[in-house]
C-alpha cells in the first residue's frame, strides 16, 4: 500500500505542477484536461483545457493534482506538503523556490531538531514543509 498527495487548485494546476517539476528535478507522467472525457460535461466551456488528473513524480514521491473550480474549490489547510532532504543547501534552495511570490510562515533557519527547517504556503496555495534533518 502506498499514500499519496494529492493537491486541488483553482485552475493552476498545470502551472504549479509544471513549476513543481522544474523545482524538484521531477518529470510531469501524466497531464489529462477535462476536454474529450466524461467529465467534460460538468465543467463550465472555458474550463475544457484545465487540469482533471496530473501525475508528477520526483525522486520516489509522486505527486497528483487536478483542477476544481468554483463552487467546488476549497483553500487548501490543514496539511503541509512535508519534503525531507538531507542536504542543507539543497532545502534551502527549494524552500526558496517553492516561497517565491508566496507566504513565508516559518523562515527557514535551524532548530534544535534539524540543520534547517521551513514553512511556506505557495503561490499557488499549498503549504510546503522543508526539513533538513540532523543525522541520529
Amino acid at each position: 500500500m502506498q499514500a499519496h498527495t494529492y493537491l486541488i487548485f483553482n485552475g493552476d494546476c498545470r502551472e504549479a505542477f509544471e513549476t513543481y517539476a522544474r523545482i524538484l528535478g521531477g518529470r510531469i507522467e501524466t497531464i489529462t484536461t477535462f476536454a474529450g472525457t466524461p467529465a467534460e460535461g460538468y465543467v463550465p466551456p472555458q474550463w475544457k483545457d484545465k487540469i482533471l488528473h496530473a501525475v508528477l513524480r520526483f525522486g520516489d514521491t509522486t505527486l497528483f493534482g487536478s483542477d476544481a473550480g468554483s463552487p467546488n474549490y476549497e483553500k487548501p489547510q490543514g496539511f503541509g506538503v512535508a519534503l525531507v532532504l538531507d542536504d542543507p543547501a539543497e532545502a534551502e534552495r527549494i524552500f526558496n523556490a517553492l516561497a517565491e511570490g508566496g507566504t513565508i510562515t516559518m523562515a527557514f533557519s535551524q532548530t534544535f531538531w534539524a540543520h534547517r527547517f521551513g514553512m511556506a504556503t505557495d503561490r499557488f496555495g499549498i503549504p510546503w514543509i522543508v526539513n533538513c534533518e540532523k543525522a541520529g
